[in-house]
């Protein structure tokens, strides 16, 4: 999407109809660069009405990512975050991962990348992370560890503790998590994180911490995604404030980052089990080879990794290595 469609979209935010020499006369282009940089916008998931002799009306307007209400809703710990706002980008995670690497690198506060609209985003084992035009909030943001990268593997578990919290303190209490990094309502895919590290086996390391969550999702963008999925309207039925949510999500995730620097992944155990959504049930798990194994998820070990007891006995599997399907 071309910055000219975010400026019109931008005048378009209030719901009412504006005709194309309006909007070209605010924005000082011509009435065919508006009428070129609204064609083909349904694929972000926007709709638009056009109506001859009105104009154009946006007819589901999102609300748009601002810097000055983060901060406000993030009050004291609005110091320890630096948040980029960016309209469009291919992932936020490759911004953050070219950012850590530079030479200059300022690691003295907590750097943010949230977008409007991300084209290539990425889950685990290279699957795509589908969005529309504001209808998820997605961002990601980096964190330096004096630990090695064998110290981060549960790191993808601690940040879905984080995400449930938040949604605990918004009343949000229905959404369960689904080894290892996926956030589930009734069984369908509400969000996700993706850990991806840099670093030595010794530390330090930098972890590019990656979150997509599902606020309202369009019908256009439903149909890109080969898996059932949901989004937060469907259990509160409201609009959800994404700046808010945005704010809310980084307090958590830092109190939580600070206390696994520190003691590693074994205080949140308990807490993560008791919100896996797969506890105690007969599941499959196939492996990156192709094999499946199948036992009762009989919770997590120290490190994070999942437990199976199978018929061979009880046996671990590390994040990273597979995927995690119920039977039945």
């Amino acid at each position: 999407m071309k910055p000219i469609s975010f400026a019109i979209l931008k005048l378009l935010s209030d719901g009412q109809f504006h005709s194309g020499t309006q909007i070209a006369q605010f924005l000082g282009v011509s009435r065919t660069s508006v009428s070129n940089a609204l064609r083909g916008i349904d694929e972000f998931g926007v709709t638009l009405y056009r109506v001859t002799g009105k104009g154009y009306r946006w007819i589901n307007p999102v609300q748009w990512l601002d810097k000055n209400a983060i901060n406000q809703y993030l009050a004291e710990y609005s110091q320890r975050f630096r948040i980029t706002i960016d309209e469009v980008v291919e992932s936020t995670n490759t911004i953050l991962l070219n950012t850590s690497k530079a030479k200059n690198y300022d690691q003295s506060m907590i750097d943010v990348v949230v977008t409007e609209l991300q084209t290539k985003g990425r889950g685990r084992r290279g699957r795509s992370w589908f969005s529309g035009l504001g209808d998820s909030l997605t961002f990601s943001l980096s964190w330096q560890f004096q630990q090695g990268v064998n110290f981060l593997a549960g790191l993808s578990l601690v940040v879905g503790i984080a995400i449930i919290r938040t949604f605990t303190s918004l009343g949000i209490r229905e959404v369960a998590l689904k080894w290892p990094n996926d956030l589930l309502f009734n069984s369908s895919k509400l969000g996700g994180v993706l850990i991806e590290l840099q670093g030595e086996v010794q530390g330090p390391a930098t972890a590019v911490i990656g979150i997509g969550i599902n606020l309202t999702l369009s019908d256009k963008t439903k149909l890109y995604v080969d898996q059932d999925i949901s989004d937060l309207y469907s259990i509160t039925h409201t609009p959800i404030d994404r700046n808010k949510l945005l704010a809310s999500l980084l307090i958590q995730i830092a109190t939580v980052l600070e206390i696994f620097a520190d003691e590693g992944f074994l205080p949140f155990k308990e807490e993560w089990i008791s919100y896996h959504s797969y506890e105690a049930r007969e599941v499959e798990v196939l492996l990156p080879a192709g094999l499946i194994e199948r036992g009762i998820v009989t919770g997590i070990t120290e490190d994070g990794s999942l437990r199976l007891q199978m018929e061979s006995g009880l046996k671990s599997f590390h994040c990273g290595e597979i995927s995690l399907r119920k039977i039945g």
